[in-house]
């Protein structure tokens, strides 16, 4: 058996020179006993040749990866650490891709030290708080912090503080070694510190901060100590404040609830103002129907959708119109216009329609849904598809257009018109171009929407998909031609 003795405080070096003796003389990782200094008297490097291990170097080859984790894996404060790492470096001689077996035990192991070690860093760079203290240097000033990490990741994280107070000095304190930034120099030292005692005007600043960004509506205490364990506490000032804030949560969040909004939501304002303006208008009863479901349907809320819109998109054209074209929804031009079917697909859409010999001017177009639906990229709003829920919602309003105009021929452009008018879902491939027929005599033709025409990759599909696009409105204008008036 061999005993290895180690000060064990996150210095890779130590470790990897001990392994790579243990390596020329094959020691097997089962022969080997790994101790901190103070557990024994057994000095491993009093045992081997340093011209044999130099010689033996060159036979050592381990994955870059390997030592990489190494080096974070030996700052933590785990015992069995330097057997662990030992025991794959002997493995990795005949298992060249050990590390990338995940569910391999030892690997399993090792990725826990690593992630404990990073997380371990990641608080101290947020739970470290300074203190000013009187300066050496005139001109510069001071600081000192005392930290509790769990793991030896002082000289890995000091560099991070350099890097972001490098125009002041300051001392990092910590039971696990400490670190200290003057300006020229950072200096890490692996014993332990004692505690600086300083305290200054900052501590009632952070807890002023707490005290306003601490939302008692939202409190998960089990959440929050996950974050912020409570080992951390003592040491940061505004902690002090979190037992009276959690005591007094539900009756800041009562308060909250008893006042009232300081502002309305912009949708909200939006729809008052039409309100408003309807009843400087007067009453809307002397107002024909199509005119008044489309007032009323401008302050539609039966869908959360009326909240990120701009407006409601209406139906437009005239009220005694044979044929009506009914959409999925407004666009992004569409939306902030007011105005169906007047973005790149409704340009689409004209072409057609003009090539079929069809009168754009005398034909009311309309859309399934009225409001737009999108998700935010970046600056852009990108089209997102209306569920059947939505869809559900808007077809009393698509019923009620129907109703009024009393057509003799329905068009749905898509799959979401074809669900509206129909309260069906089928493949558009298998109703398209079949005159289905309808309620009041009136028939219903189904095609694709123009927007799925522009969004084809393929430039060859496009072609036969915007020909065929183009057919169908020849069909509508036949059967325009051969259905008895009404």
């Amino acid at each position: 058996m061999r005993t290895v003795t180690l000060e064990g405080r996150g210095d890779c070096g130590e470790w990897r020179d001990a392994a790579r003796s243990l390596l020329a003389d094959a020691v097997e990782p089962q022969a080997v006993r790994w101790q901190l200094s103070g557990q024994g008297d057994d000095l491993f490097g009093a045992a081997f040749d340093e011209k044999q291990d130099q010689a033996a170097r060159s036979n050592i080859v381990v994955p870059k990866a390997f030592i990489e984790a190494a080096e974070v894996a030996l700052c933590h404060s785990d015992p069995d650490r330097f057997a662990l790492l030992y025991r794959i470096l002997w493995r990795l001689q005949t298992e060249r891709s050990l590390l990338q077996v995940t569910s391999d035990t030892d690997v399993v192991q090792l990725t826990r030290l690593i992630k404990n070690v990073r997380r371990d860093s990641h608080k101290m760079k947020a739970f470290v708080r300074f203190r000013e203290v009187e300066a050496v240097q005139a001109g510069r000033r001071r600081f000192v912090a005392w930290f509790e990490p769990e793991h030896f990741i002082v000289t890995r994280t000091a560099s991070f503080f350099q890097r972001r107070f490098t125009d002041m000095d300051w001392l990092i304190a910590t039971p696990k070694g400490s670190a200290a930034w003057n300006g020229q120099v950072l200096k890490t030292s692996q014993e332990p510190a004692v505690r600086p005692v300083a305290e200054d005007e900052t501590d009632e600043l952070w807890r002023t901060y707490f005290a306003n960004i601490f939302n008692p509506a939202r409190v998960k205490i089990w959440a929050m100590q996950s974050e912020m364990p409570k080992k951390y506490w003592r040491n940061m000032p505004e902690a002090s404040l979190i037992p009276d804030l959690i005591a007094g949560a539900e009756r800041r969040v009562a308060e909250m609830a008893a006042r009232e909004a300081s502002q309305p939501p912009a949708f909200h304002e939006r729809l008052q103002a039409q309100w408003r303006g309807r009843e400087e208008e007067g009453s809307s009863i002397d107002q024909p129907p199509l005119e008044r479901l489309r007032r009323e349907a401008a302050d539609c809320t039966r869908c959360p959708l009326h909240c990120h819109a701009t407006q409601t998109v209406f139906g437009e054209g005239p009220v005694d119109a044979e044929i009506i074209f009914v959409g999925e929804q407004p666009g992004d031009t569409e939306d902030l216009a007011g105005r169906p079917f007047i973005g790149p697909a409704g340009q689409v859409f004209d072409e057609a329609v003009a090539a079929a010999g069809i009168d754009r001017s005398q034909v009311y177009v309309t859309n399934a849904v009225k409001h737009f639906k999108y998700e935010r990229r970046g600056k852009r709003r990108i089209h997102m598809r209306p569920d059947a829920g939505e869809v559900a919602h808007c077809r009393w309003w698509v019923s009620k257009e129907i109703e009024i105009i009393r057509p003799r021929i329905v068009v749905a452009l898509g799959a979401t018109a074809y669900l509206s008018l129909t309260g069906k879902s089928r493949p558009i491939a298998e109703v398209r171009g079949m005159p289905i027929p309808m309620q009041d005599n009136r028939m219903l033709l189904v095609t694709t929407h123009p927007s799925a025409i522009l969004r084809m990759p393929d430039e060859d599909l496009k072609a036969r998909s915007l020909a065929a696009f183009r057919s169908d409105m020849l069909g509508v204008k036949r059967l325009q031609e051969t259905l008895p008036a009404m």
